[in-house]
């Protein structure tokens, strides 16, 4: 049986993304997913890139160094991402105050200005004017997931490593340290093991009798075929309430609820917006909720109906066109900040988890990552260190 110096567990973006970086450092890796084709937050994301939004030095750090890792990486690995700019326009309801929801940006590196709503459909033909008070606008960057996980597959096999598809059921704990993983057909060894298994991540490092404070939401969108006219701005509200149920769902009241099976901690709150790919899709959505069941009973048709219905007066054109409705699991952490590094007292266990923009992070921090197991030392990592919470046996 080969054994590799890591196993990363997951290629959605942050394993494709580590995956990569940790072979850059001359590391022999094996990257596992369970799908040539997973249903997941990668797949179904916007793909949106705000690297203007750092409201920290850390995080403005970041943004920076992740926007230039676009550039670098389509050199390096030789496949395009697609990364491009674009207008972001976060629509104001009627009734809201547009200077006073421009407030809550204050402190974020470029803050979004306020328009009024002819401005913003100067900007966006297709936006409805009169369904809006108004909206904040700001560039924003943009990135095809698929594209970009593919670069990072390419690279990452490029420097000898190797990509297996199989599911992964469990971490192989031999006293106090992770020393592989289990699938259904065989075992895999490696001196690290590095999970970044996105909304499965809890459930996953849980085989090692460990409770990461990782979370997730389930994710609910529409995706249309390739249409014949083109959105020039990604479209999404200046009131979000997805981070609004990820800070209820995560304080001291609700912890102990994520080890109920099947309870739902938030009801379902509808963000309504679309973003459009080089390709023509779109994307529409998106529908947050807070269960702790790994795949909830959730009703498609219900669902389509309601994003529907919520993008339809913003974006008229979308009434009536095609769409496949589809749902993922989202993770995310209790303070904004993911969980990267060690899991506490699992020698050879890693977390790479919990990005609440990720592709405005991920790039960066896993070339943080795969420098810090190089050479023990960084403030980001000191930052992200999982046991800033009290982790605990299962």
């Amino acid at each position: 049986m080969p054994t590799f110096d890591w196993i990363v567990v997951g290629n959605g973006l942050t394993g494709a993304a580590l995956s990569y970086e940790l072979a850059k450092q001359g590391a022999a890796v094996l990257l596992l997913e369970r799908s040539p084709s997973p249903e997941s937050a990668t797949r179904y994301t916007y793909g949106g890139v705000p690297h203007w939004s750092g409201d920290t030095a850390m995080l403005r750090q970041l943004y920076r160094e992740s926007r230039a890792r676009y550039t670098a990486l389509s050199d390096e690995t030789g496949v395009p991402h697609h990364y491009r700019e674009l207008d972001l326009l976060l629509t104001v309801e009627p009734g809201q105050d547009p200077q006073a929801l421009a407030q809550r940006y204050a402190a974020v590196e470029t803050p979004p200005v306020p328009i009024t709503a002819a401005e913003a459909q100067e900007r966006e033909p297709y936006l409805n004017a009169a369904a809006i008070a108004g909206a904040l606008t700001v560039r924003h960057g943009h990135v095809d997931p698929a594209a970009l996980v593919k670069a990072y597959n390419h690279g990452l096999q490029n420097l000898g490593g190797q990509i297996i598809i199989a599911t992964v059921t469990g971490l192989v704990r031999m006293g106090d340290r992770i020393t592989g993983v289990t699938t259904p057909t065989q075992a895999y060894a490696a001196g690290n093991v590095a999970v970044a298994a996105g909304g499965l991540t809890r459930e996953l490092i849980k085989t090692a009798g460990v409770k990461v404070p990782v979370y997730f939401s389930h994710a609910e969108l529409v995706e249309t075929p390739p249409l014949d006219w083109e959105l020039r701005s990604l479209i999404m509200p200046a009131d979000l309430t997805r981070s609004a149920i990820e800070a209820e769902a995560t304080d001291d009241d609700t912890h102990d609820l994520w080890d109920k099976p099947n309870h739902e901690i938030r009801p379902p709150m509808l963000d309504s917006g679309c973003v459009q790919f080089p390709d023509g899709r779109l994307r529409i959505g998106q529908i947050s909720r807070i269960n702790t069941a790994l795949e909830p009973a959730l009703d498609a048709t219900r669902g389509e109906q309601r994003i529907r219905q919520g993008i339809e007066p913003l974006i008229p054109a979308l009434e009536k066109v095609p769409g496949q409705w589809h749902a993922c699991r989202v993770a995310f952490s209790e303070d904004g900040l993911p969980l990267a590094g060690a899991i506490p007292g699992l020698s050879g266990g890693y977390v790479f988890s919990g990005f609440t923009s990720p592709f405005g992070l991920v790039p960066a921090m896993a070339e943080h990552f795969a420098r810090w197991v190089s050479d023990g030392d960084s403030n980001i990592l000191q930052a992200t260190r999982p046991d800033r919470f009290t982790i605990s046996p299962t």
